[in-house]
């Protein structure tokens, strides 16, 4: 029966993210989280709710290769870095190459990610106690740490005892009122903030004339060529076999980087391979293959590493994309631990993330490299963006009205406003966000010794 509910949730999320993927705009955190969380509130079981997880992040990461590829727009965080290479392929007038080397590159990188994801997670298992025991230090070091490397910088740094003082002012003022701690609140104020904020930009006479245009976006896109038989292209024969080389080397060096930004990583291990590449258009193939892989082989490892070896989450990915799968009370709990770490064994984290990659590329690679310019088409001209945003808004509505009524809205609202605020004019990172929170009930407990 689990695996049957499995794979149902994992043909969902396949669908749902394939699409959403070719919505530019559409953050890999402010889509996830609220998603995965429904689904985790739902009941479902708990490899259920792995599967799901792991074909939506492969979907969201193979299909968002479009808009960047065929229109030079990110599809979203993680398809910035491509932007350039894709940029220059797309002015020779070549953006269908460049969308199926990446495509490809994503599918082969992340089926090389799992089970090295996995060695590494059980290599790193038995320091999961110290992880556990001390996680507010840890998570109040990697807050300084990523913030210190994010675009803020000493803005983000600090930002971090003040943010401190405000996430656990807004847990007093919810917990004297309802009695309980919230938390699905908190964490979906963080994943909506940038986005939310984008809104309120536009809805204010004065801040609107940052994100208004008088002329229309123009978007030229490349006829469909077809270069293969059949509806499955194999991608093993769309790379060479020196870039099927370079997306497996990349993507195992990342599967074991699962503290650092997944978009540095891109950019670096996009560089890495650049650097030995003869020919602008070799370079930018190769680069591009490499990148997308690595898109896929961060996500999963920053994922699986953390959950598997110490059920906090301790990665820019876990605090973010993946956050419901460590903490979703009442179902999920990160302190205590009580969660996939140890609701499932290693053996299911690579038979169902297997099932969920598996179901994501039998459905997202073959439409990605079919359907891309109608697909693209019918989304430029029938779909709107604002509408999308909005429908997640909604979702976080109901989701923290679900968790703490009222106040749960409140605490949601007043959190995602600071928090995109901060995003967009200082450069503070999400994942700096999340850090912070989870490291500031010890923040506050040692400056002020509550």
């Amino acid at each position: 029966m689990e695996l049957l509910i499995a794979i149902i949730l994992a043909l969902i999320a396949a669908i749902v993210f394939s699409l959403l993927g070719l919505i530019s705009g559409t953050d890999e955190t402010a889509v996830m989280v609220p998603l995965t969380l429904i689904v985790v509130l739902l009941g479902a079981p708990p490899v259920a709710v792995f599967t799901f997880f792991m074909a939506a992040m492969m979907s969201k990461h193979l299909t968002h290769a479009i808009p960047t590829a065929l229109m030079g727009i990110p599809g979203d965080t993680m398809a910035t870095p491509m932007m350039e290479h894709a940029g220059f392929l797309r002015r020779l007038g070549m953006p269908h190459i460049a969308l199926r080397k990446m495509i490809s590159g994503g599918v082969i990188g992340a089926f090389i990610a799992l089970p090295l994801a996995l060695i590494f997670a059980w290599i790193l298992s038995p320091f999961g106690s110290f992880f556990q025991q001390y996680s507010g230090v840890i998570f109040t070091l990697a807050a300084i740490l990523i913030g210190y490397l994010s675009k803020g910088r000493w803005a983000s740094v600090l930002l971090i005892i003040p943010m401190a003082m405000l996430y656990q002012g807004l847990d007093f003022i919810s917990s004297s009122t309802l009695d309980k701690h919230l938390s699905i609140s908190f964490f979906l104020g963080i994943a909506i903030g940038p986005m939310l904020v984008d809104l309120l930009i536009a809805s204010s006479n004065s801040a609107r004339t940052q994100v208004t245009k008088n002329e229309m976006n123009t978007y030229n896109l490349a006829p469909d060529r077809k270069a293969w038989t059949g509806f499955f292209p194999n991608p093993f024969k769309v790379l060479s076999k020196k870039q099927v080389g370079d997306v497996v080397g990349t993507a195992s060096i990342s599967s074991a980087t699962f503290g650092l930004s997944p978009v540095g990583m891109t950019s670096l291990m996009g560089e890495l391979v650049g650097s030995r590449k003869k020919g602008q258009y070799n370079k930018a193939t190769s680069s591009l293959a490499a990148m997308n892989g690595v898109t896929e082989s961060t996500y999963i490892a920053e994922t699986i590493i953390p959950l598997v070896a110490f059920g906090i989450p301790l990665s820019p990915v876990a605090l973010g994309p993946a956050q419901a799968l460590f903490n979703a009370p009442p179902v999920f709990t990160a302190d205590p631990v009580h969660n996939l770490h140890n609701l499932m064994q290693p053996i299911d984290f690579l038979v169902y993330g297997l099932i969920g990659l598996l179901i994501a590329a039998l459905i997202a690679y073959p439409f990605s490299m079919n359907y891309a310019r109608k697909a693209t088409v019918f989304i430029m001209t029938r779909v709107n963006q604002e509408a999308i945003i909005g429908m997640f808004i909604g979702l976080v509505i109901v989701l923290s009205y679900y968790e703490g009524a009222v106040v749960g809205t409140l605490v949601t609202f007043s959190v995602a406003i600071v928090v995109g605020l901060l995003n967009r004019f200082l450069g503070v990172s999400v994942g700096v966000q999340f850090m912070i929170y989870y490291g500031s009930a010890w923040i506050i407990s040692i400056l002020l010794g509550f």
